[in-house]
């Protein structure tokens, strides 16, 4: 076996290596093992592969494109596996990391034909493997701040798989083209002015796809802006229904002030005629009373409240038993709107679950609880019918195509937080336990 053939083919394959990190750098927040142990399990397969494929290269004089198209498939399967994303997710970071890499190729063709201009693609020097492997390096270096700091955001935070795949498509088109711009015969290269308008060319088309991930992230920040200012509202509608039921309640509160000064005449009366059983009937009748007009009061954030309060109604409504137990710090050190985020979705899914079952079945208990003085435990549990869709460590939405919303943004939180949010079910019952760090 030629040796010189074989660490250009070699060297080659190792450009798995930086599109490797390129594709675990925005899913860093997602990845099913830690990062130590993924890049130890990525390195052994990358060396194992190259090594192998390379070998092949040189026995048989197999093309090394040929040899990585067909890997794509596999790899692709490998990082689906050690990385916790829905499919559309998985996929436009995976083929957006392939087309960006193709570019190096391109530009390391174009100095391949300078270097040796009557040969082609098949006979990729040792020279510009080298420069295509430097290049996907320094490619690396330049995108690593963005898909470390900006990328995660939106990978956490953007379910709506129909935009994931629309990045999917776009990438895949620029990668097919680069793939089918490979210039076989170096030689296409040198008629006219080819030369020079095939890096220019590259170098535009690198530029548009660049620009393209650039609007994809900016349109995903408007998109999840969009959506926080919806939760913002949906929060200011349950504050302001909140406060006319106050006022309502303020009302009802005086017109019983008002009305007390009669009932002390009635009871003074009956207790100068020692009639015990009106007068225990009288006070059964107005404890009655008030308690109807008694407003809940779970926790001291008025907008959590409020929030609360919504839901309890929503629950009553439903013909659901409620048994909630509310320990919150203060002052709040959350945001108010994380706070809103994470129980109005818990909330919701309960009472939503709950009415699955039959109205006798319904019930949901949701406990917070300050523990170790550093950490806000809470534990919601409520009756449902035991069917869910669940993918392979994620419970989806029975409400569409993809992971569930509302779980998603309790990770979220959590996550944000430096917690954790848990969920199981049985049979009849479905389970969060959500831990918060104060």
């Amino acid at each position: 076996m030629d040796m010189g053939k074989f660490l250009s083919a070699f060297l080659q394959f190792l450009i798995l290596v930086p599109s490797a990190v390129s594709c675990y750098l925005p899913a860093k927040n997602r990845m099913k093992y830690s990062a130590a142990k993924t890049a130890v399990l990525c390195t052994a397969v990358i060396l194992l592969y190259s090594s192998a494929a390379a070998s092949l290269h040189g026995l048989f004089s197999l093309n090394v494109n040929a040899i990585l198209l067909s890997s794509l498939v596999p790899f692709f399967f490998l990082y689906r596996r050690t990385v916790d994303l829905d499919l559309s997710c998985t996929l436009a970071i995976y083929v957006g990391v392939c087309a960006i890499e193709t570019f190096p190729a391109q530009f390391a063709y174009s100095f391949d034909a300078a270097l040796h201009p009557a040969s082609g693609a098949a006979a990729f020097s040792f020279e510009a493997a080298l420069l295509r492997l430097a290049l996907s390096a320094l490619l690396l270096a330049a995108f690593a701040y963005p898909a470390t700091h900006h990328f995660p955001w939106a990978v956490d935070r953007l379910n709506f798989p129909k935009i994931w795949y629309s990045t999917a498509a776009l990438s895949s088109v620029s990668l097919i083209l680069n793939i089918l711009s490979v210039p076989q015969s170096y030689s296409t290269l040198h008629a006219g002015r080819m030369q020079w308008l095939f890096p220019i060319f590259e170098t535009g088309a690198f530029a548009m796809l660049v620009a393209v991930y650039v609007l994809f992230y900016r349109g995903a920040a408007i998109i999840l802006e969009h959506a926080e200012l919806r939760e913002r509202m949906r929060l200011l509608e349950m504050q302001s229904r909140q406060y006319h039921t106050l006022q309502e309640h303020m009302r009802q509160t005086a017109r019983l002030r008002h009305d007390f000064r009669h009932s002390i005449h009635l009871l003074a009366s009956l207790a100068r005629q020692n009639d015990i059983d009106s007068i225990r009937a009288h006070l059964a009748e107005y404890e009655t009373s008030l308690a109807d007009h008694t407003q809940a009061d779970y926790c001291a954030n008025v907008a959590l409240n409020a929030l609360f309060g919504y839901y309890q109604e929503m629950a009553v409504f439903a013909n659901i038993r409620t048994d909630w137990r509310i320990e919150l710090p203060e002052p709040l050190p959350f945001s108010e709107l994380d706070m809103a985020a994470l129980f109005g979705n818990l909330m919701e899914n309960a009472i939503a679950g709950c009415q699955t079952v039959p109205r006798e079945a319904r019930y949901f208990c949701l406990t917070t609880e300050v523990r170790h003085g550093n950490r806000l435990y809470i534990v919601s549990t409520n009756s449902f019918d035991g069917k869910v869709h669940k993918g392979k460590d994620r419970y989806r939405s029975t409400k569409h195509s993809g992971a569930g919303i509302g779980l998603a943004s309790i990770f979220a939180v959590s996550e944000k937080y430096g917690g954790s949010a848990k969920f199981s079910n049985s049979n009849t019952e479905f389970f969060a336990d959500v831990v918060l760090k104060l």
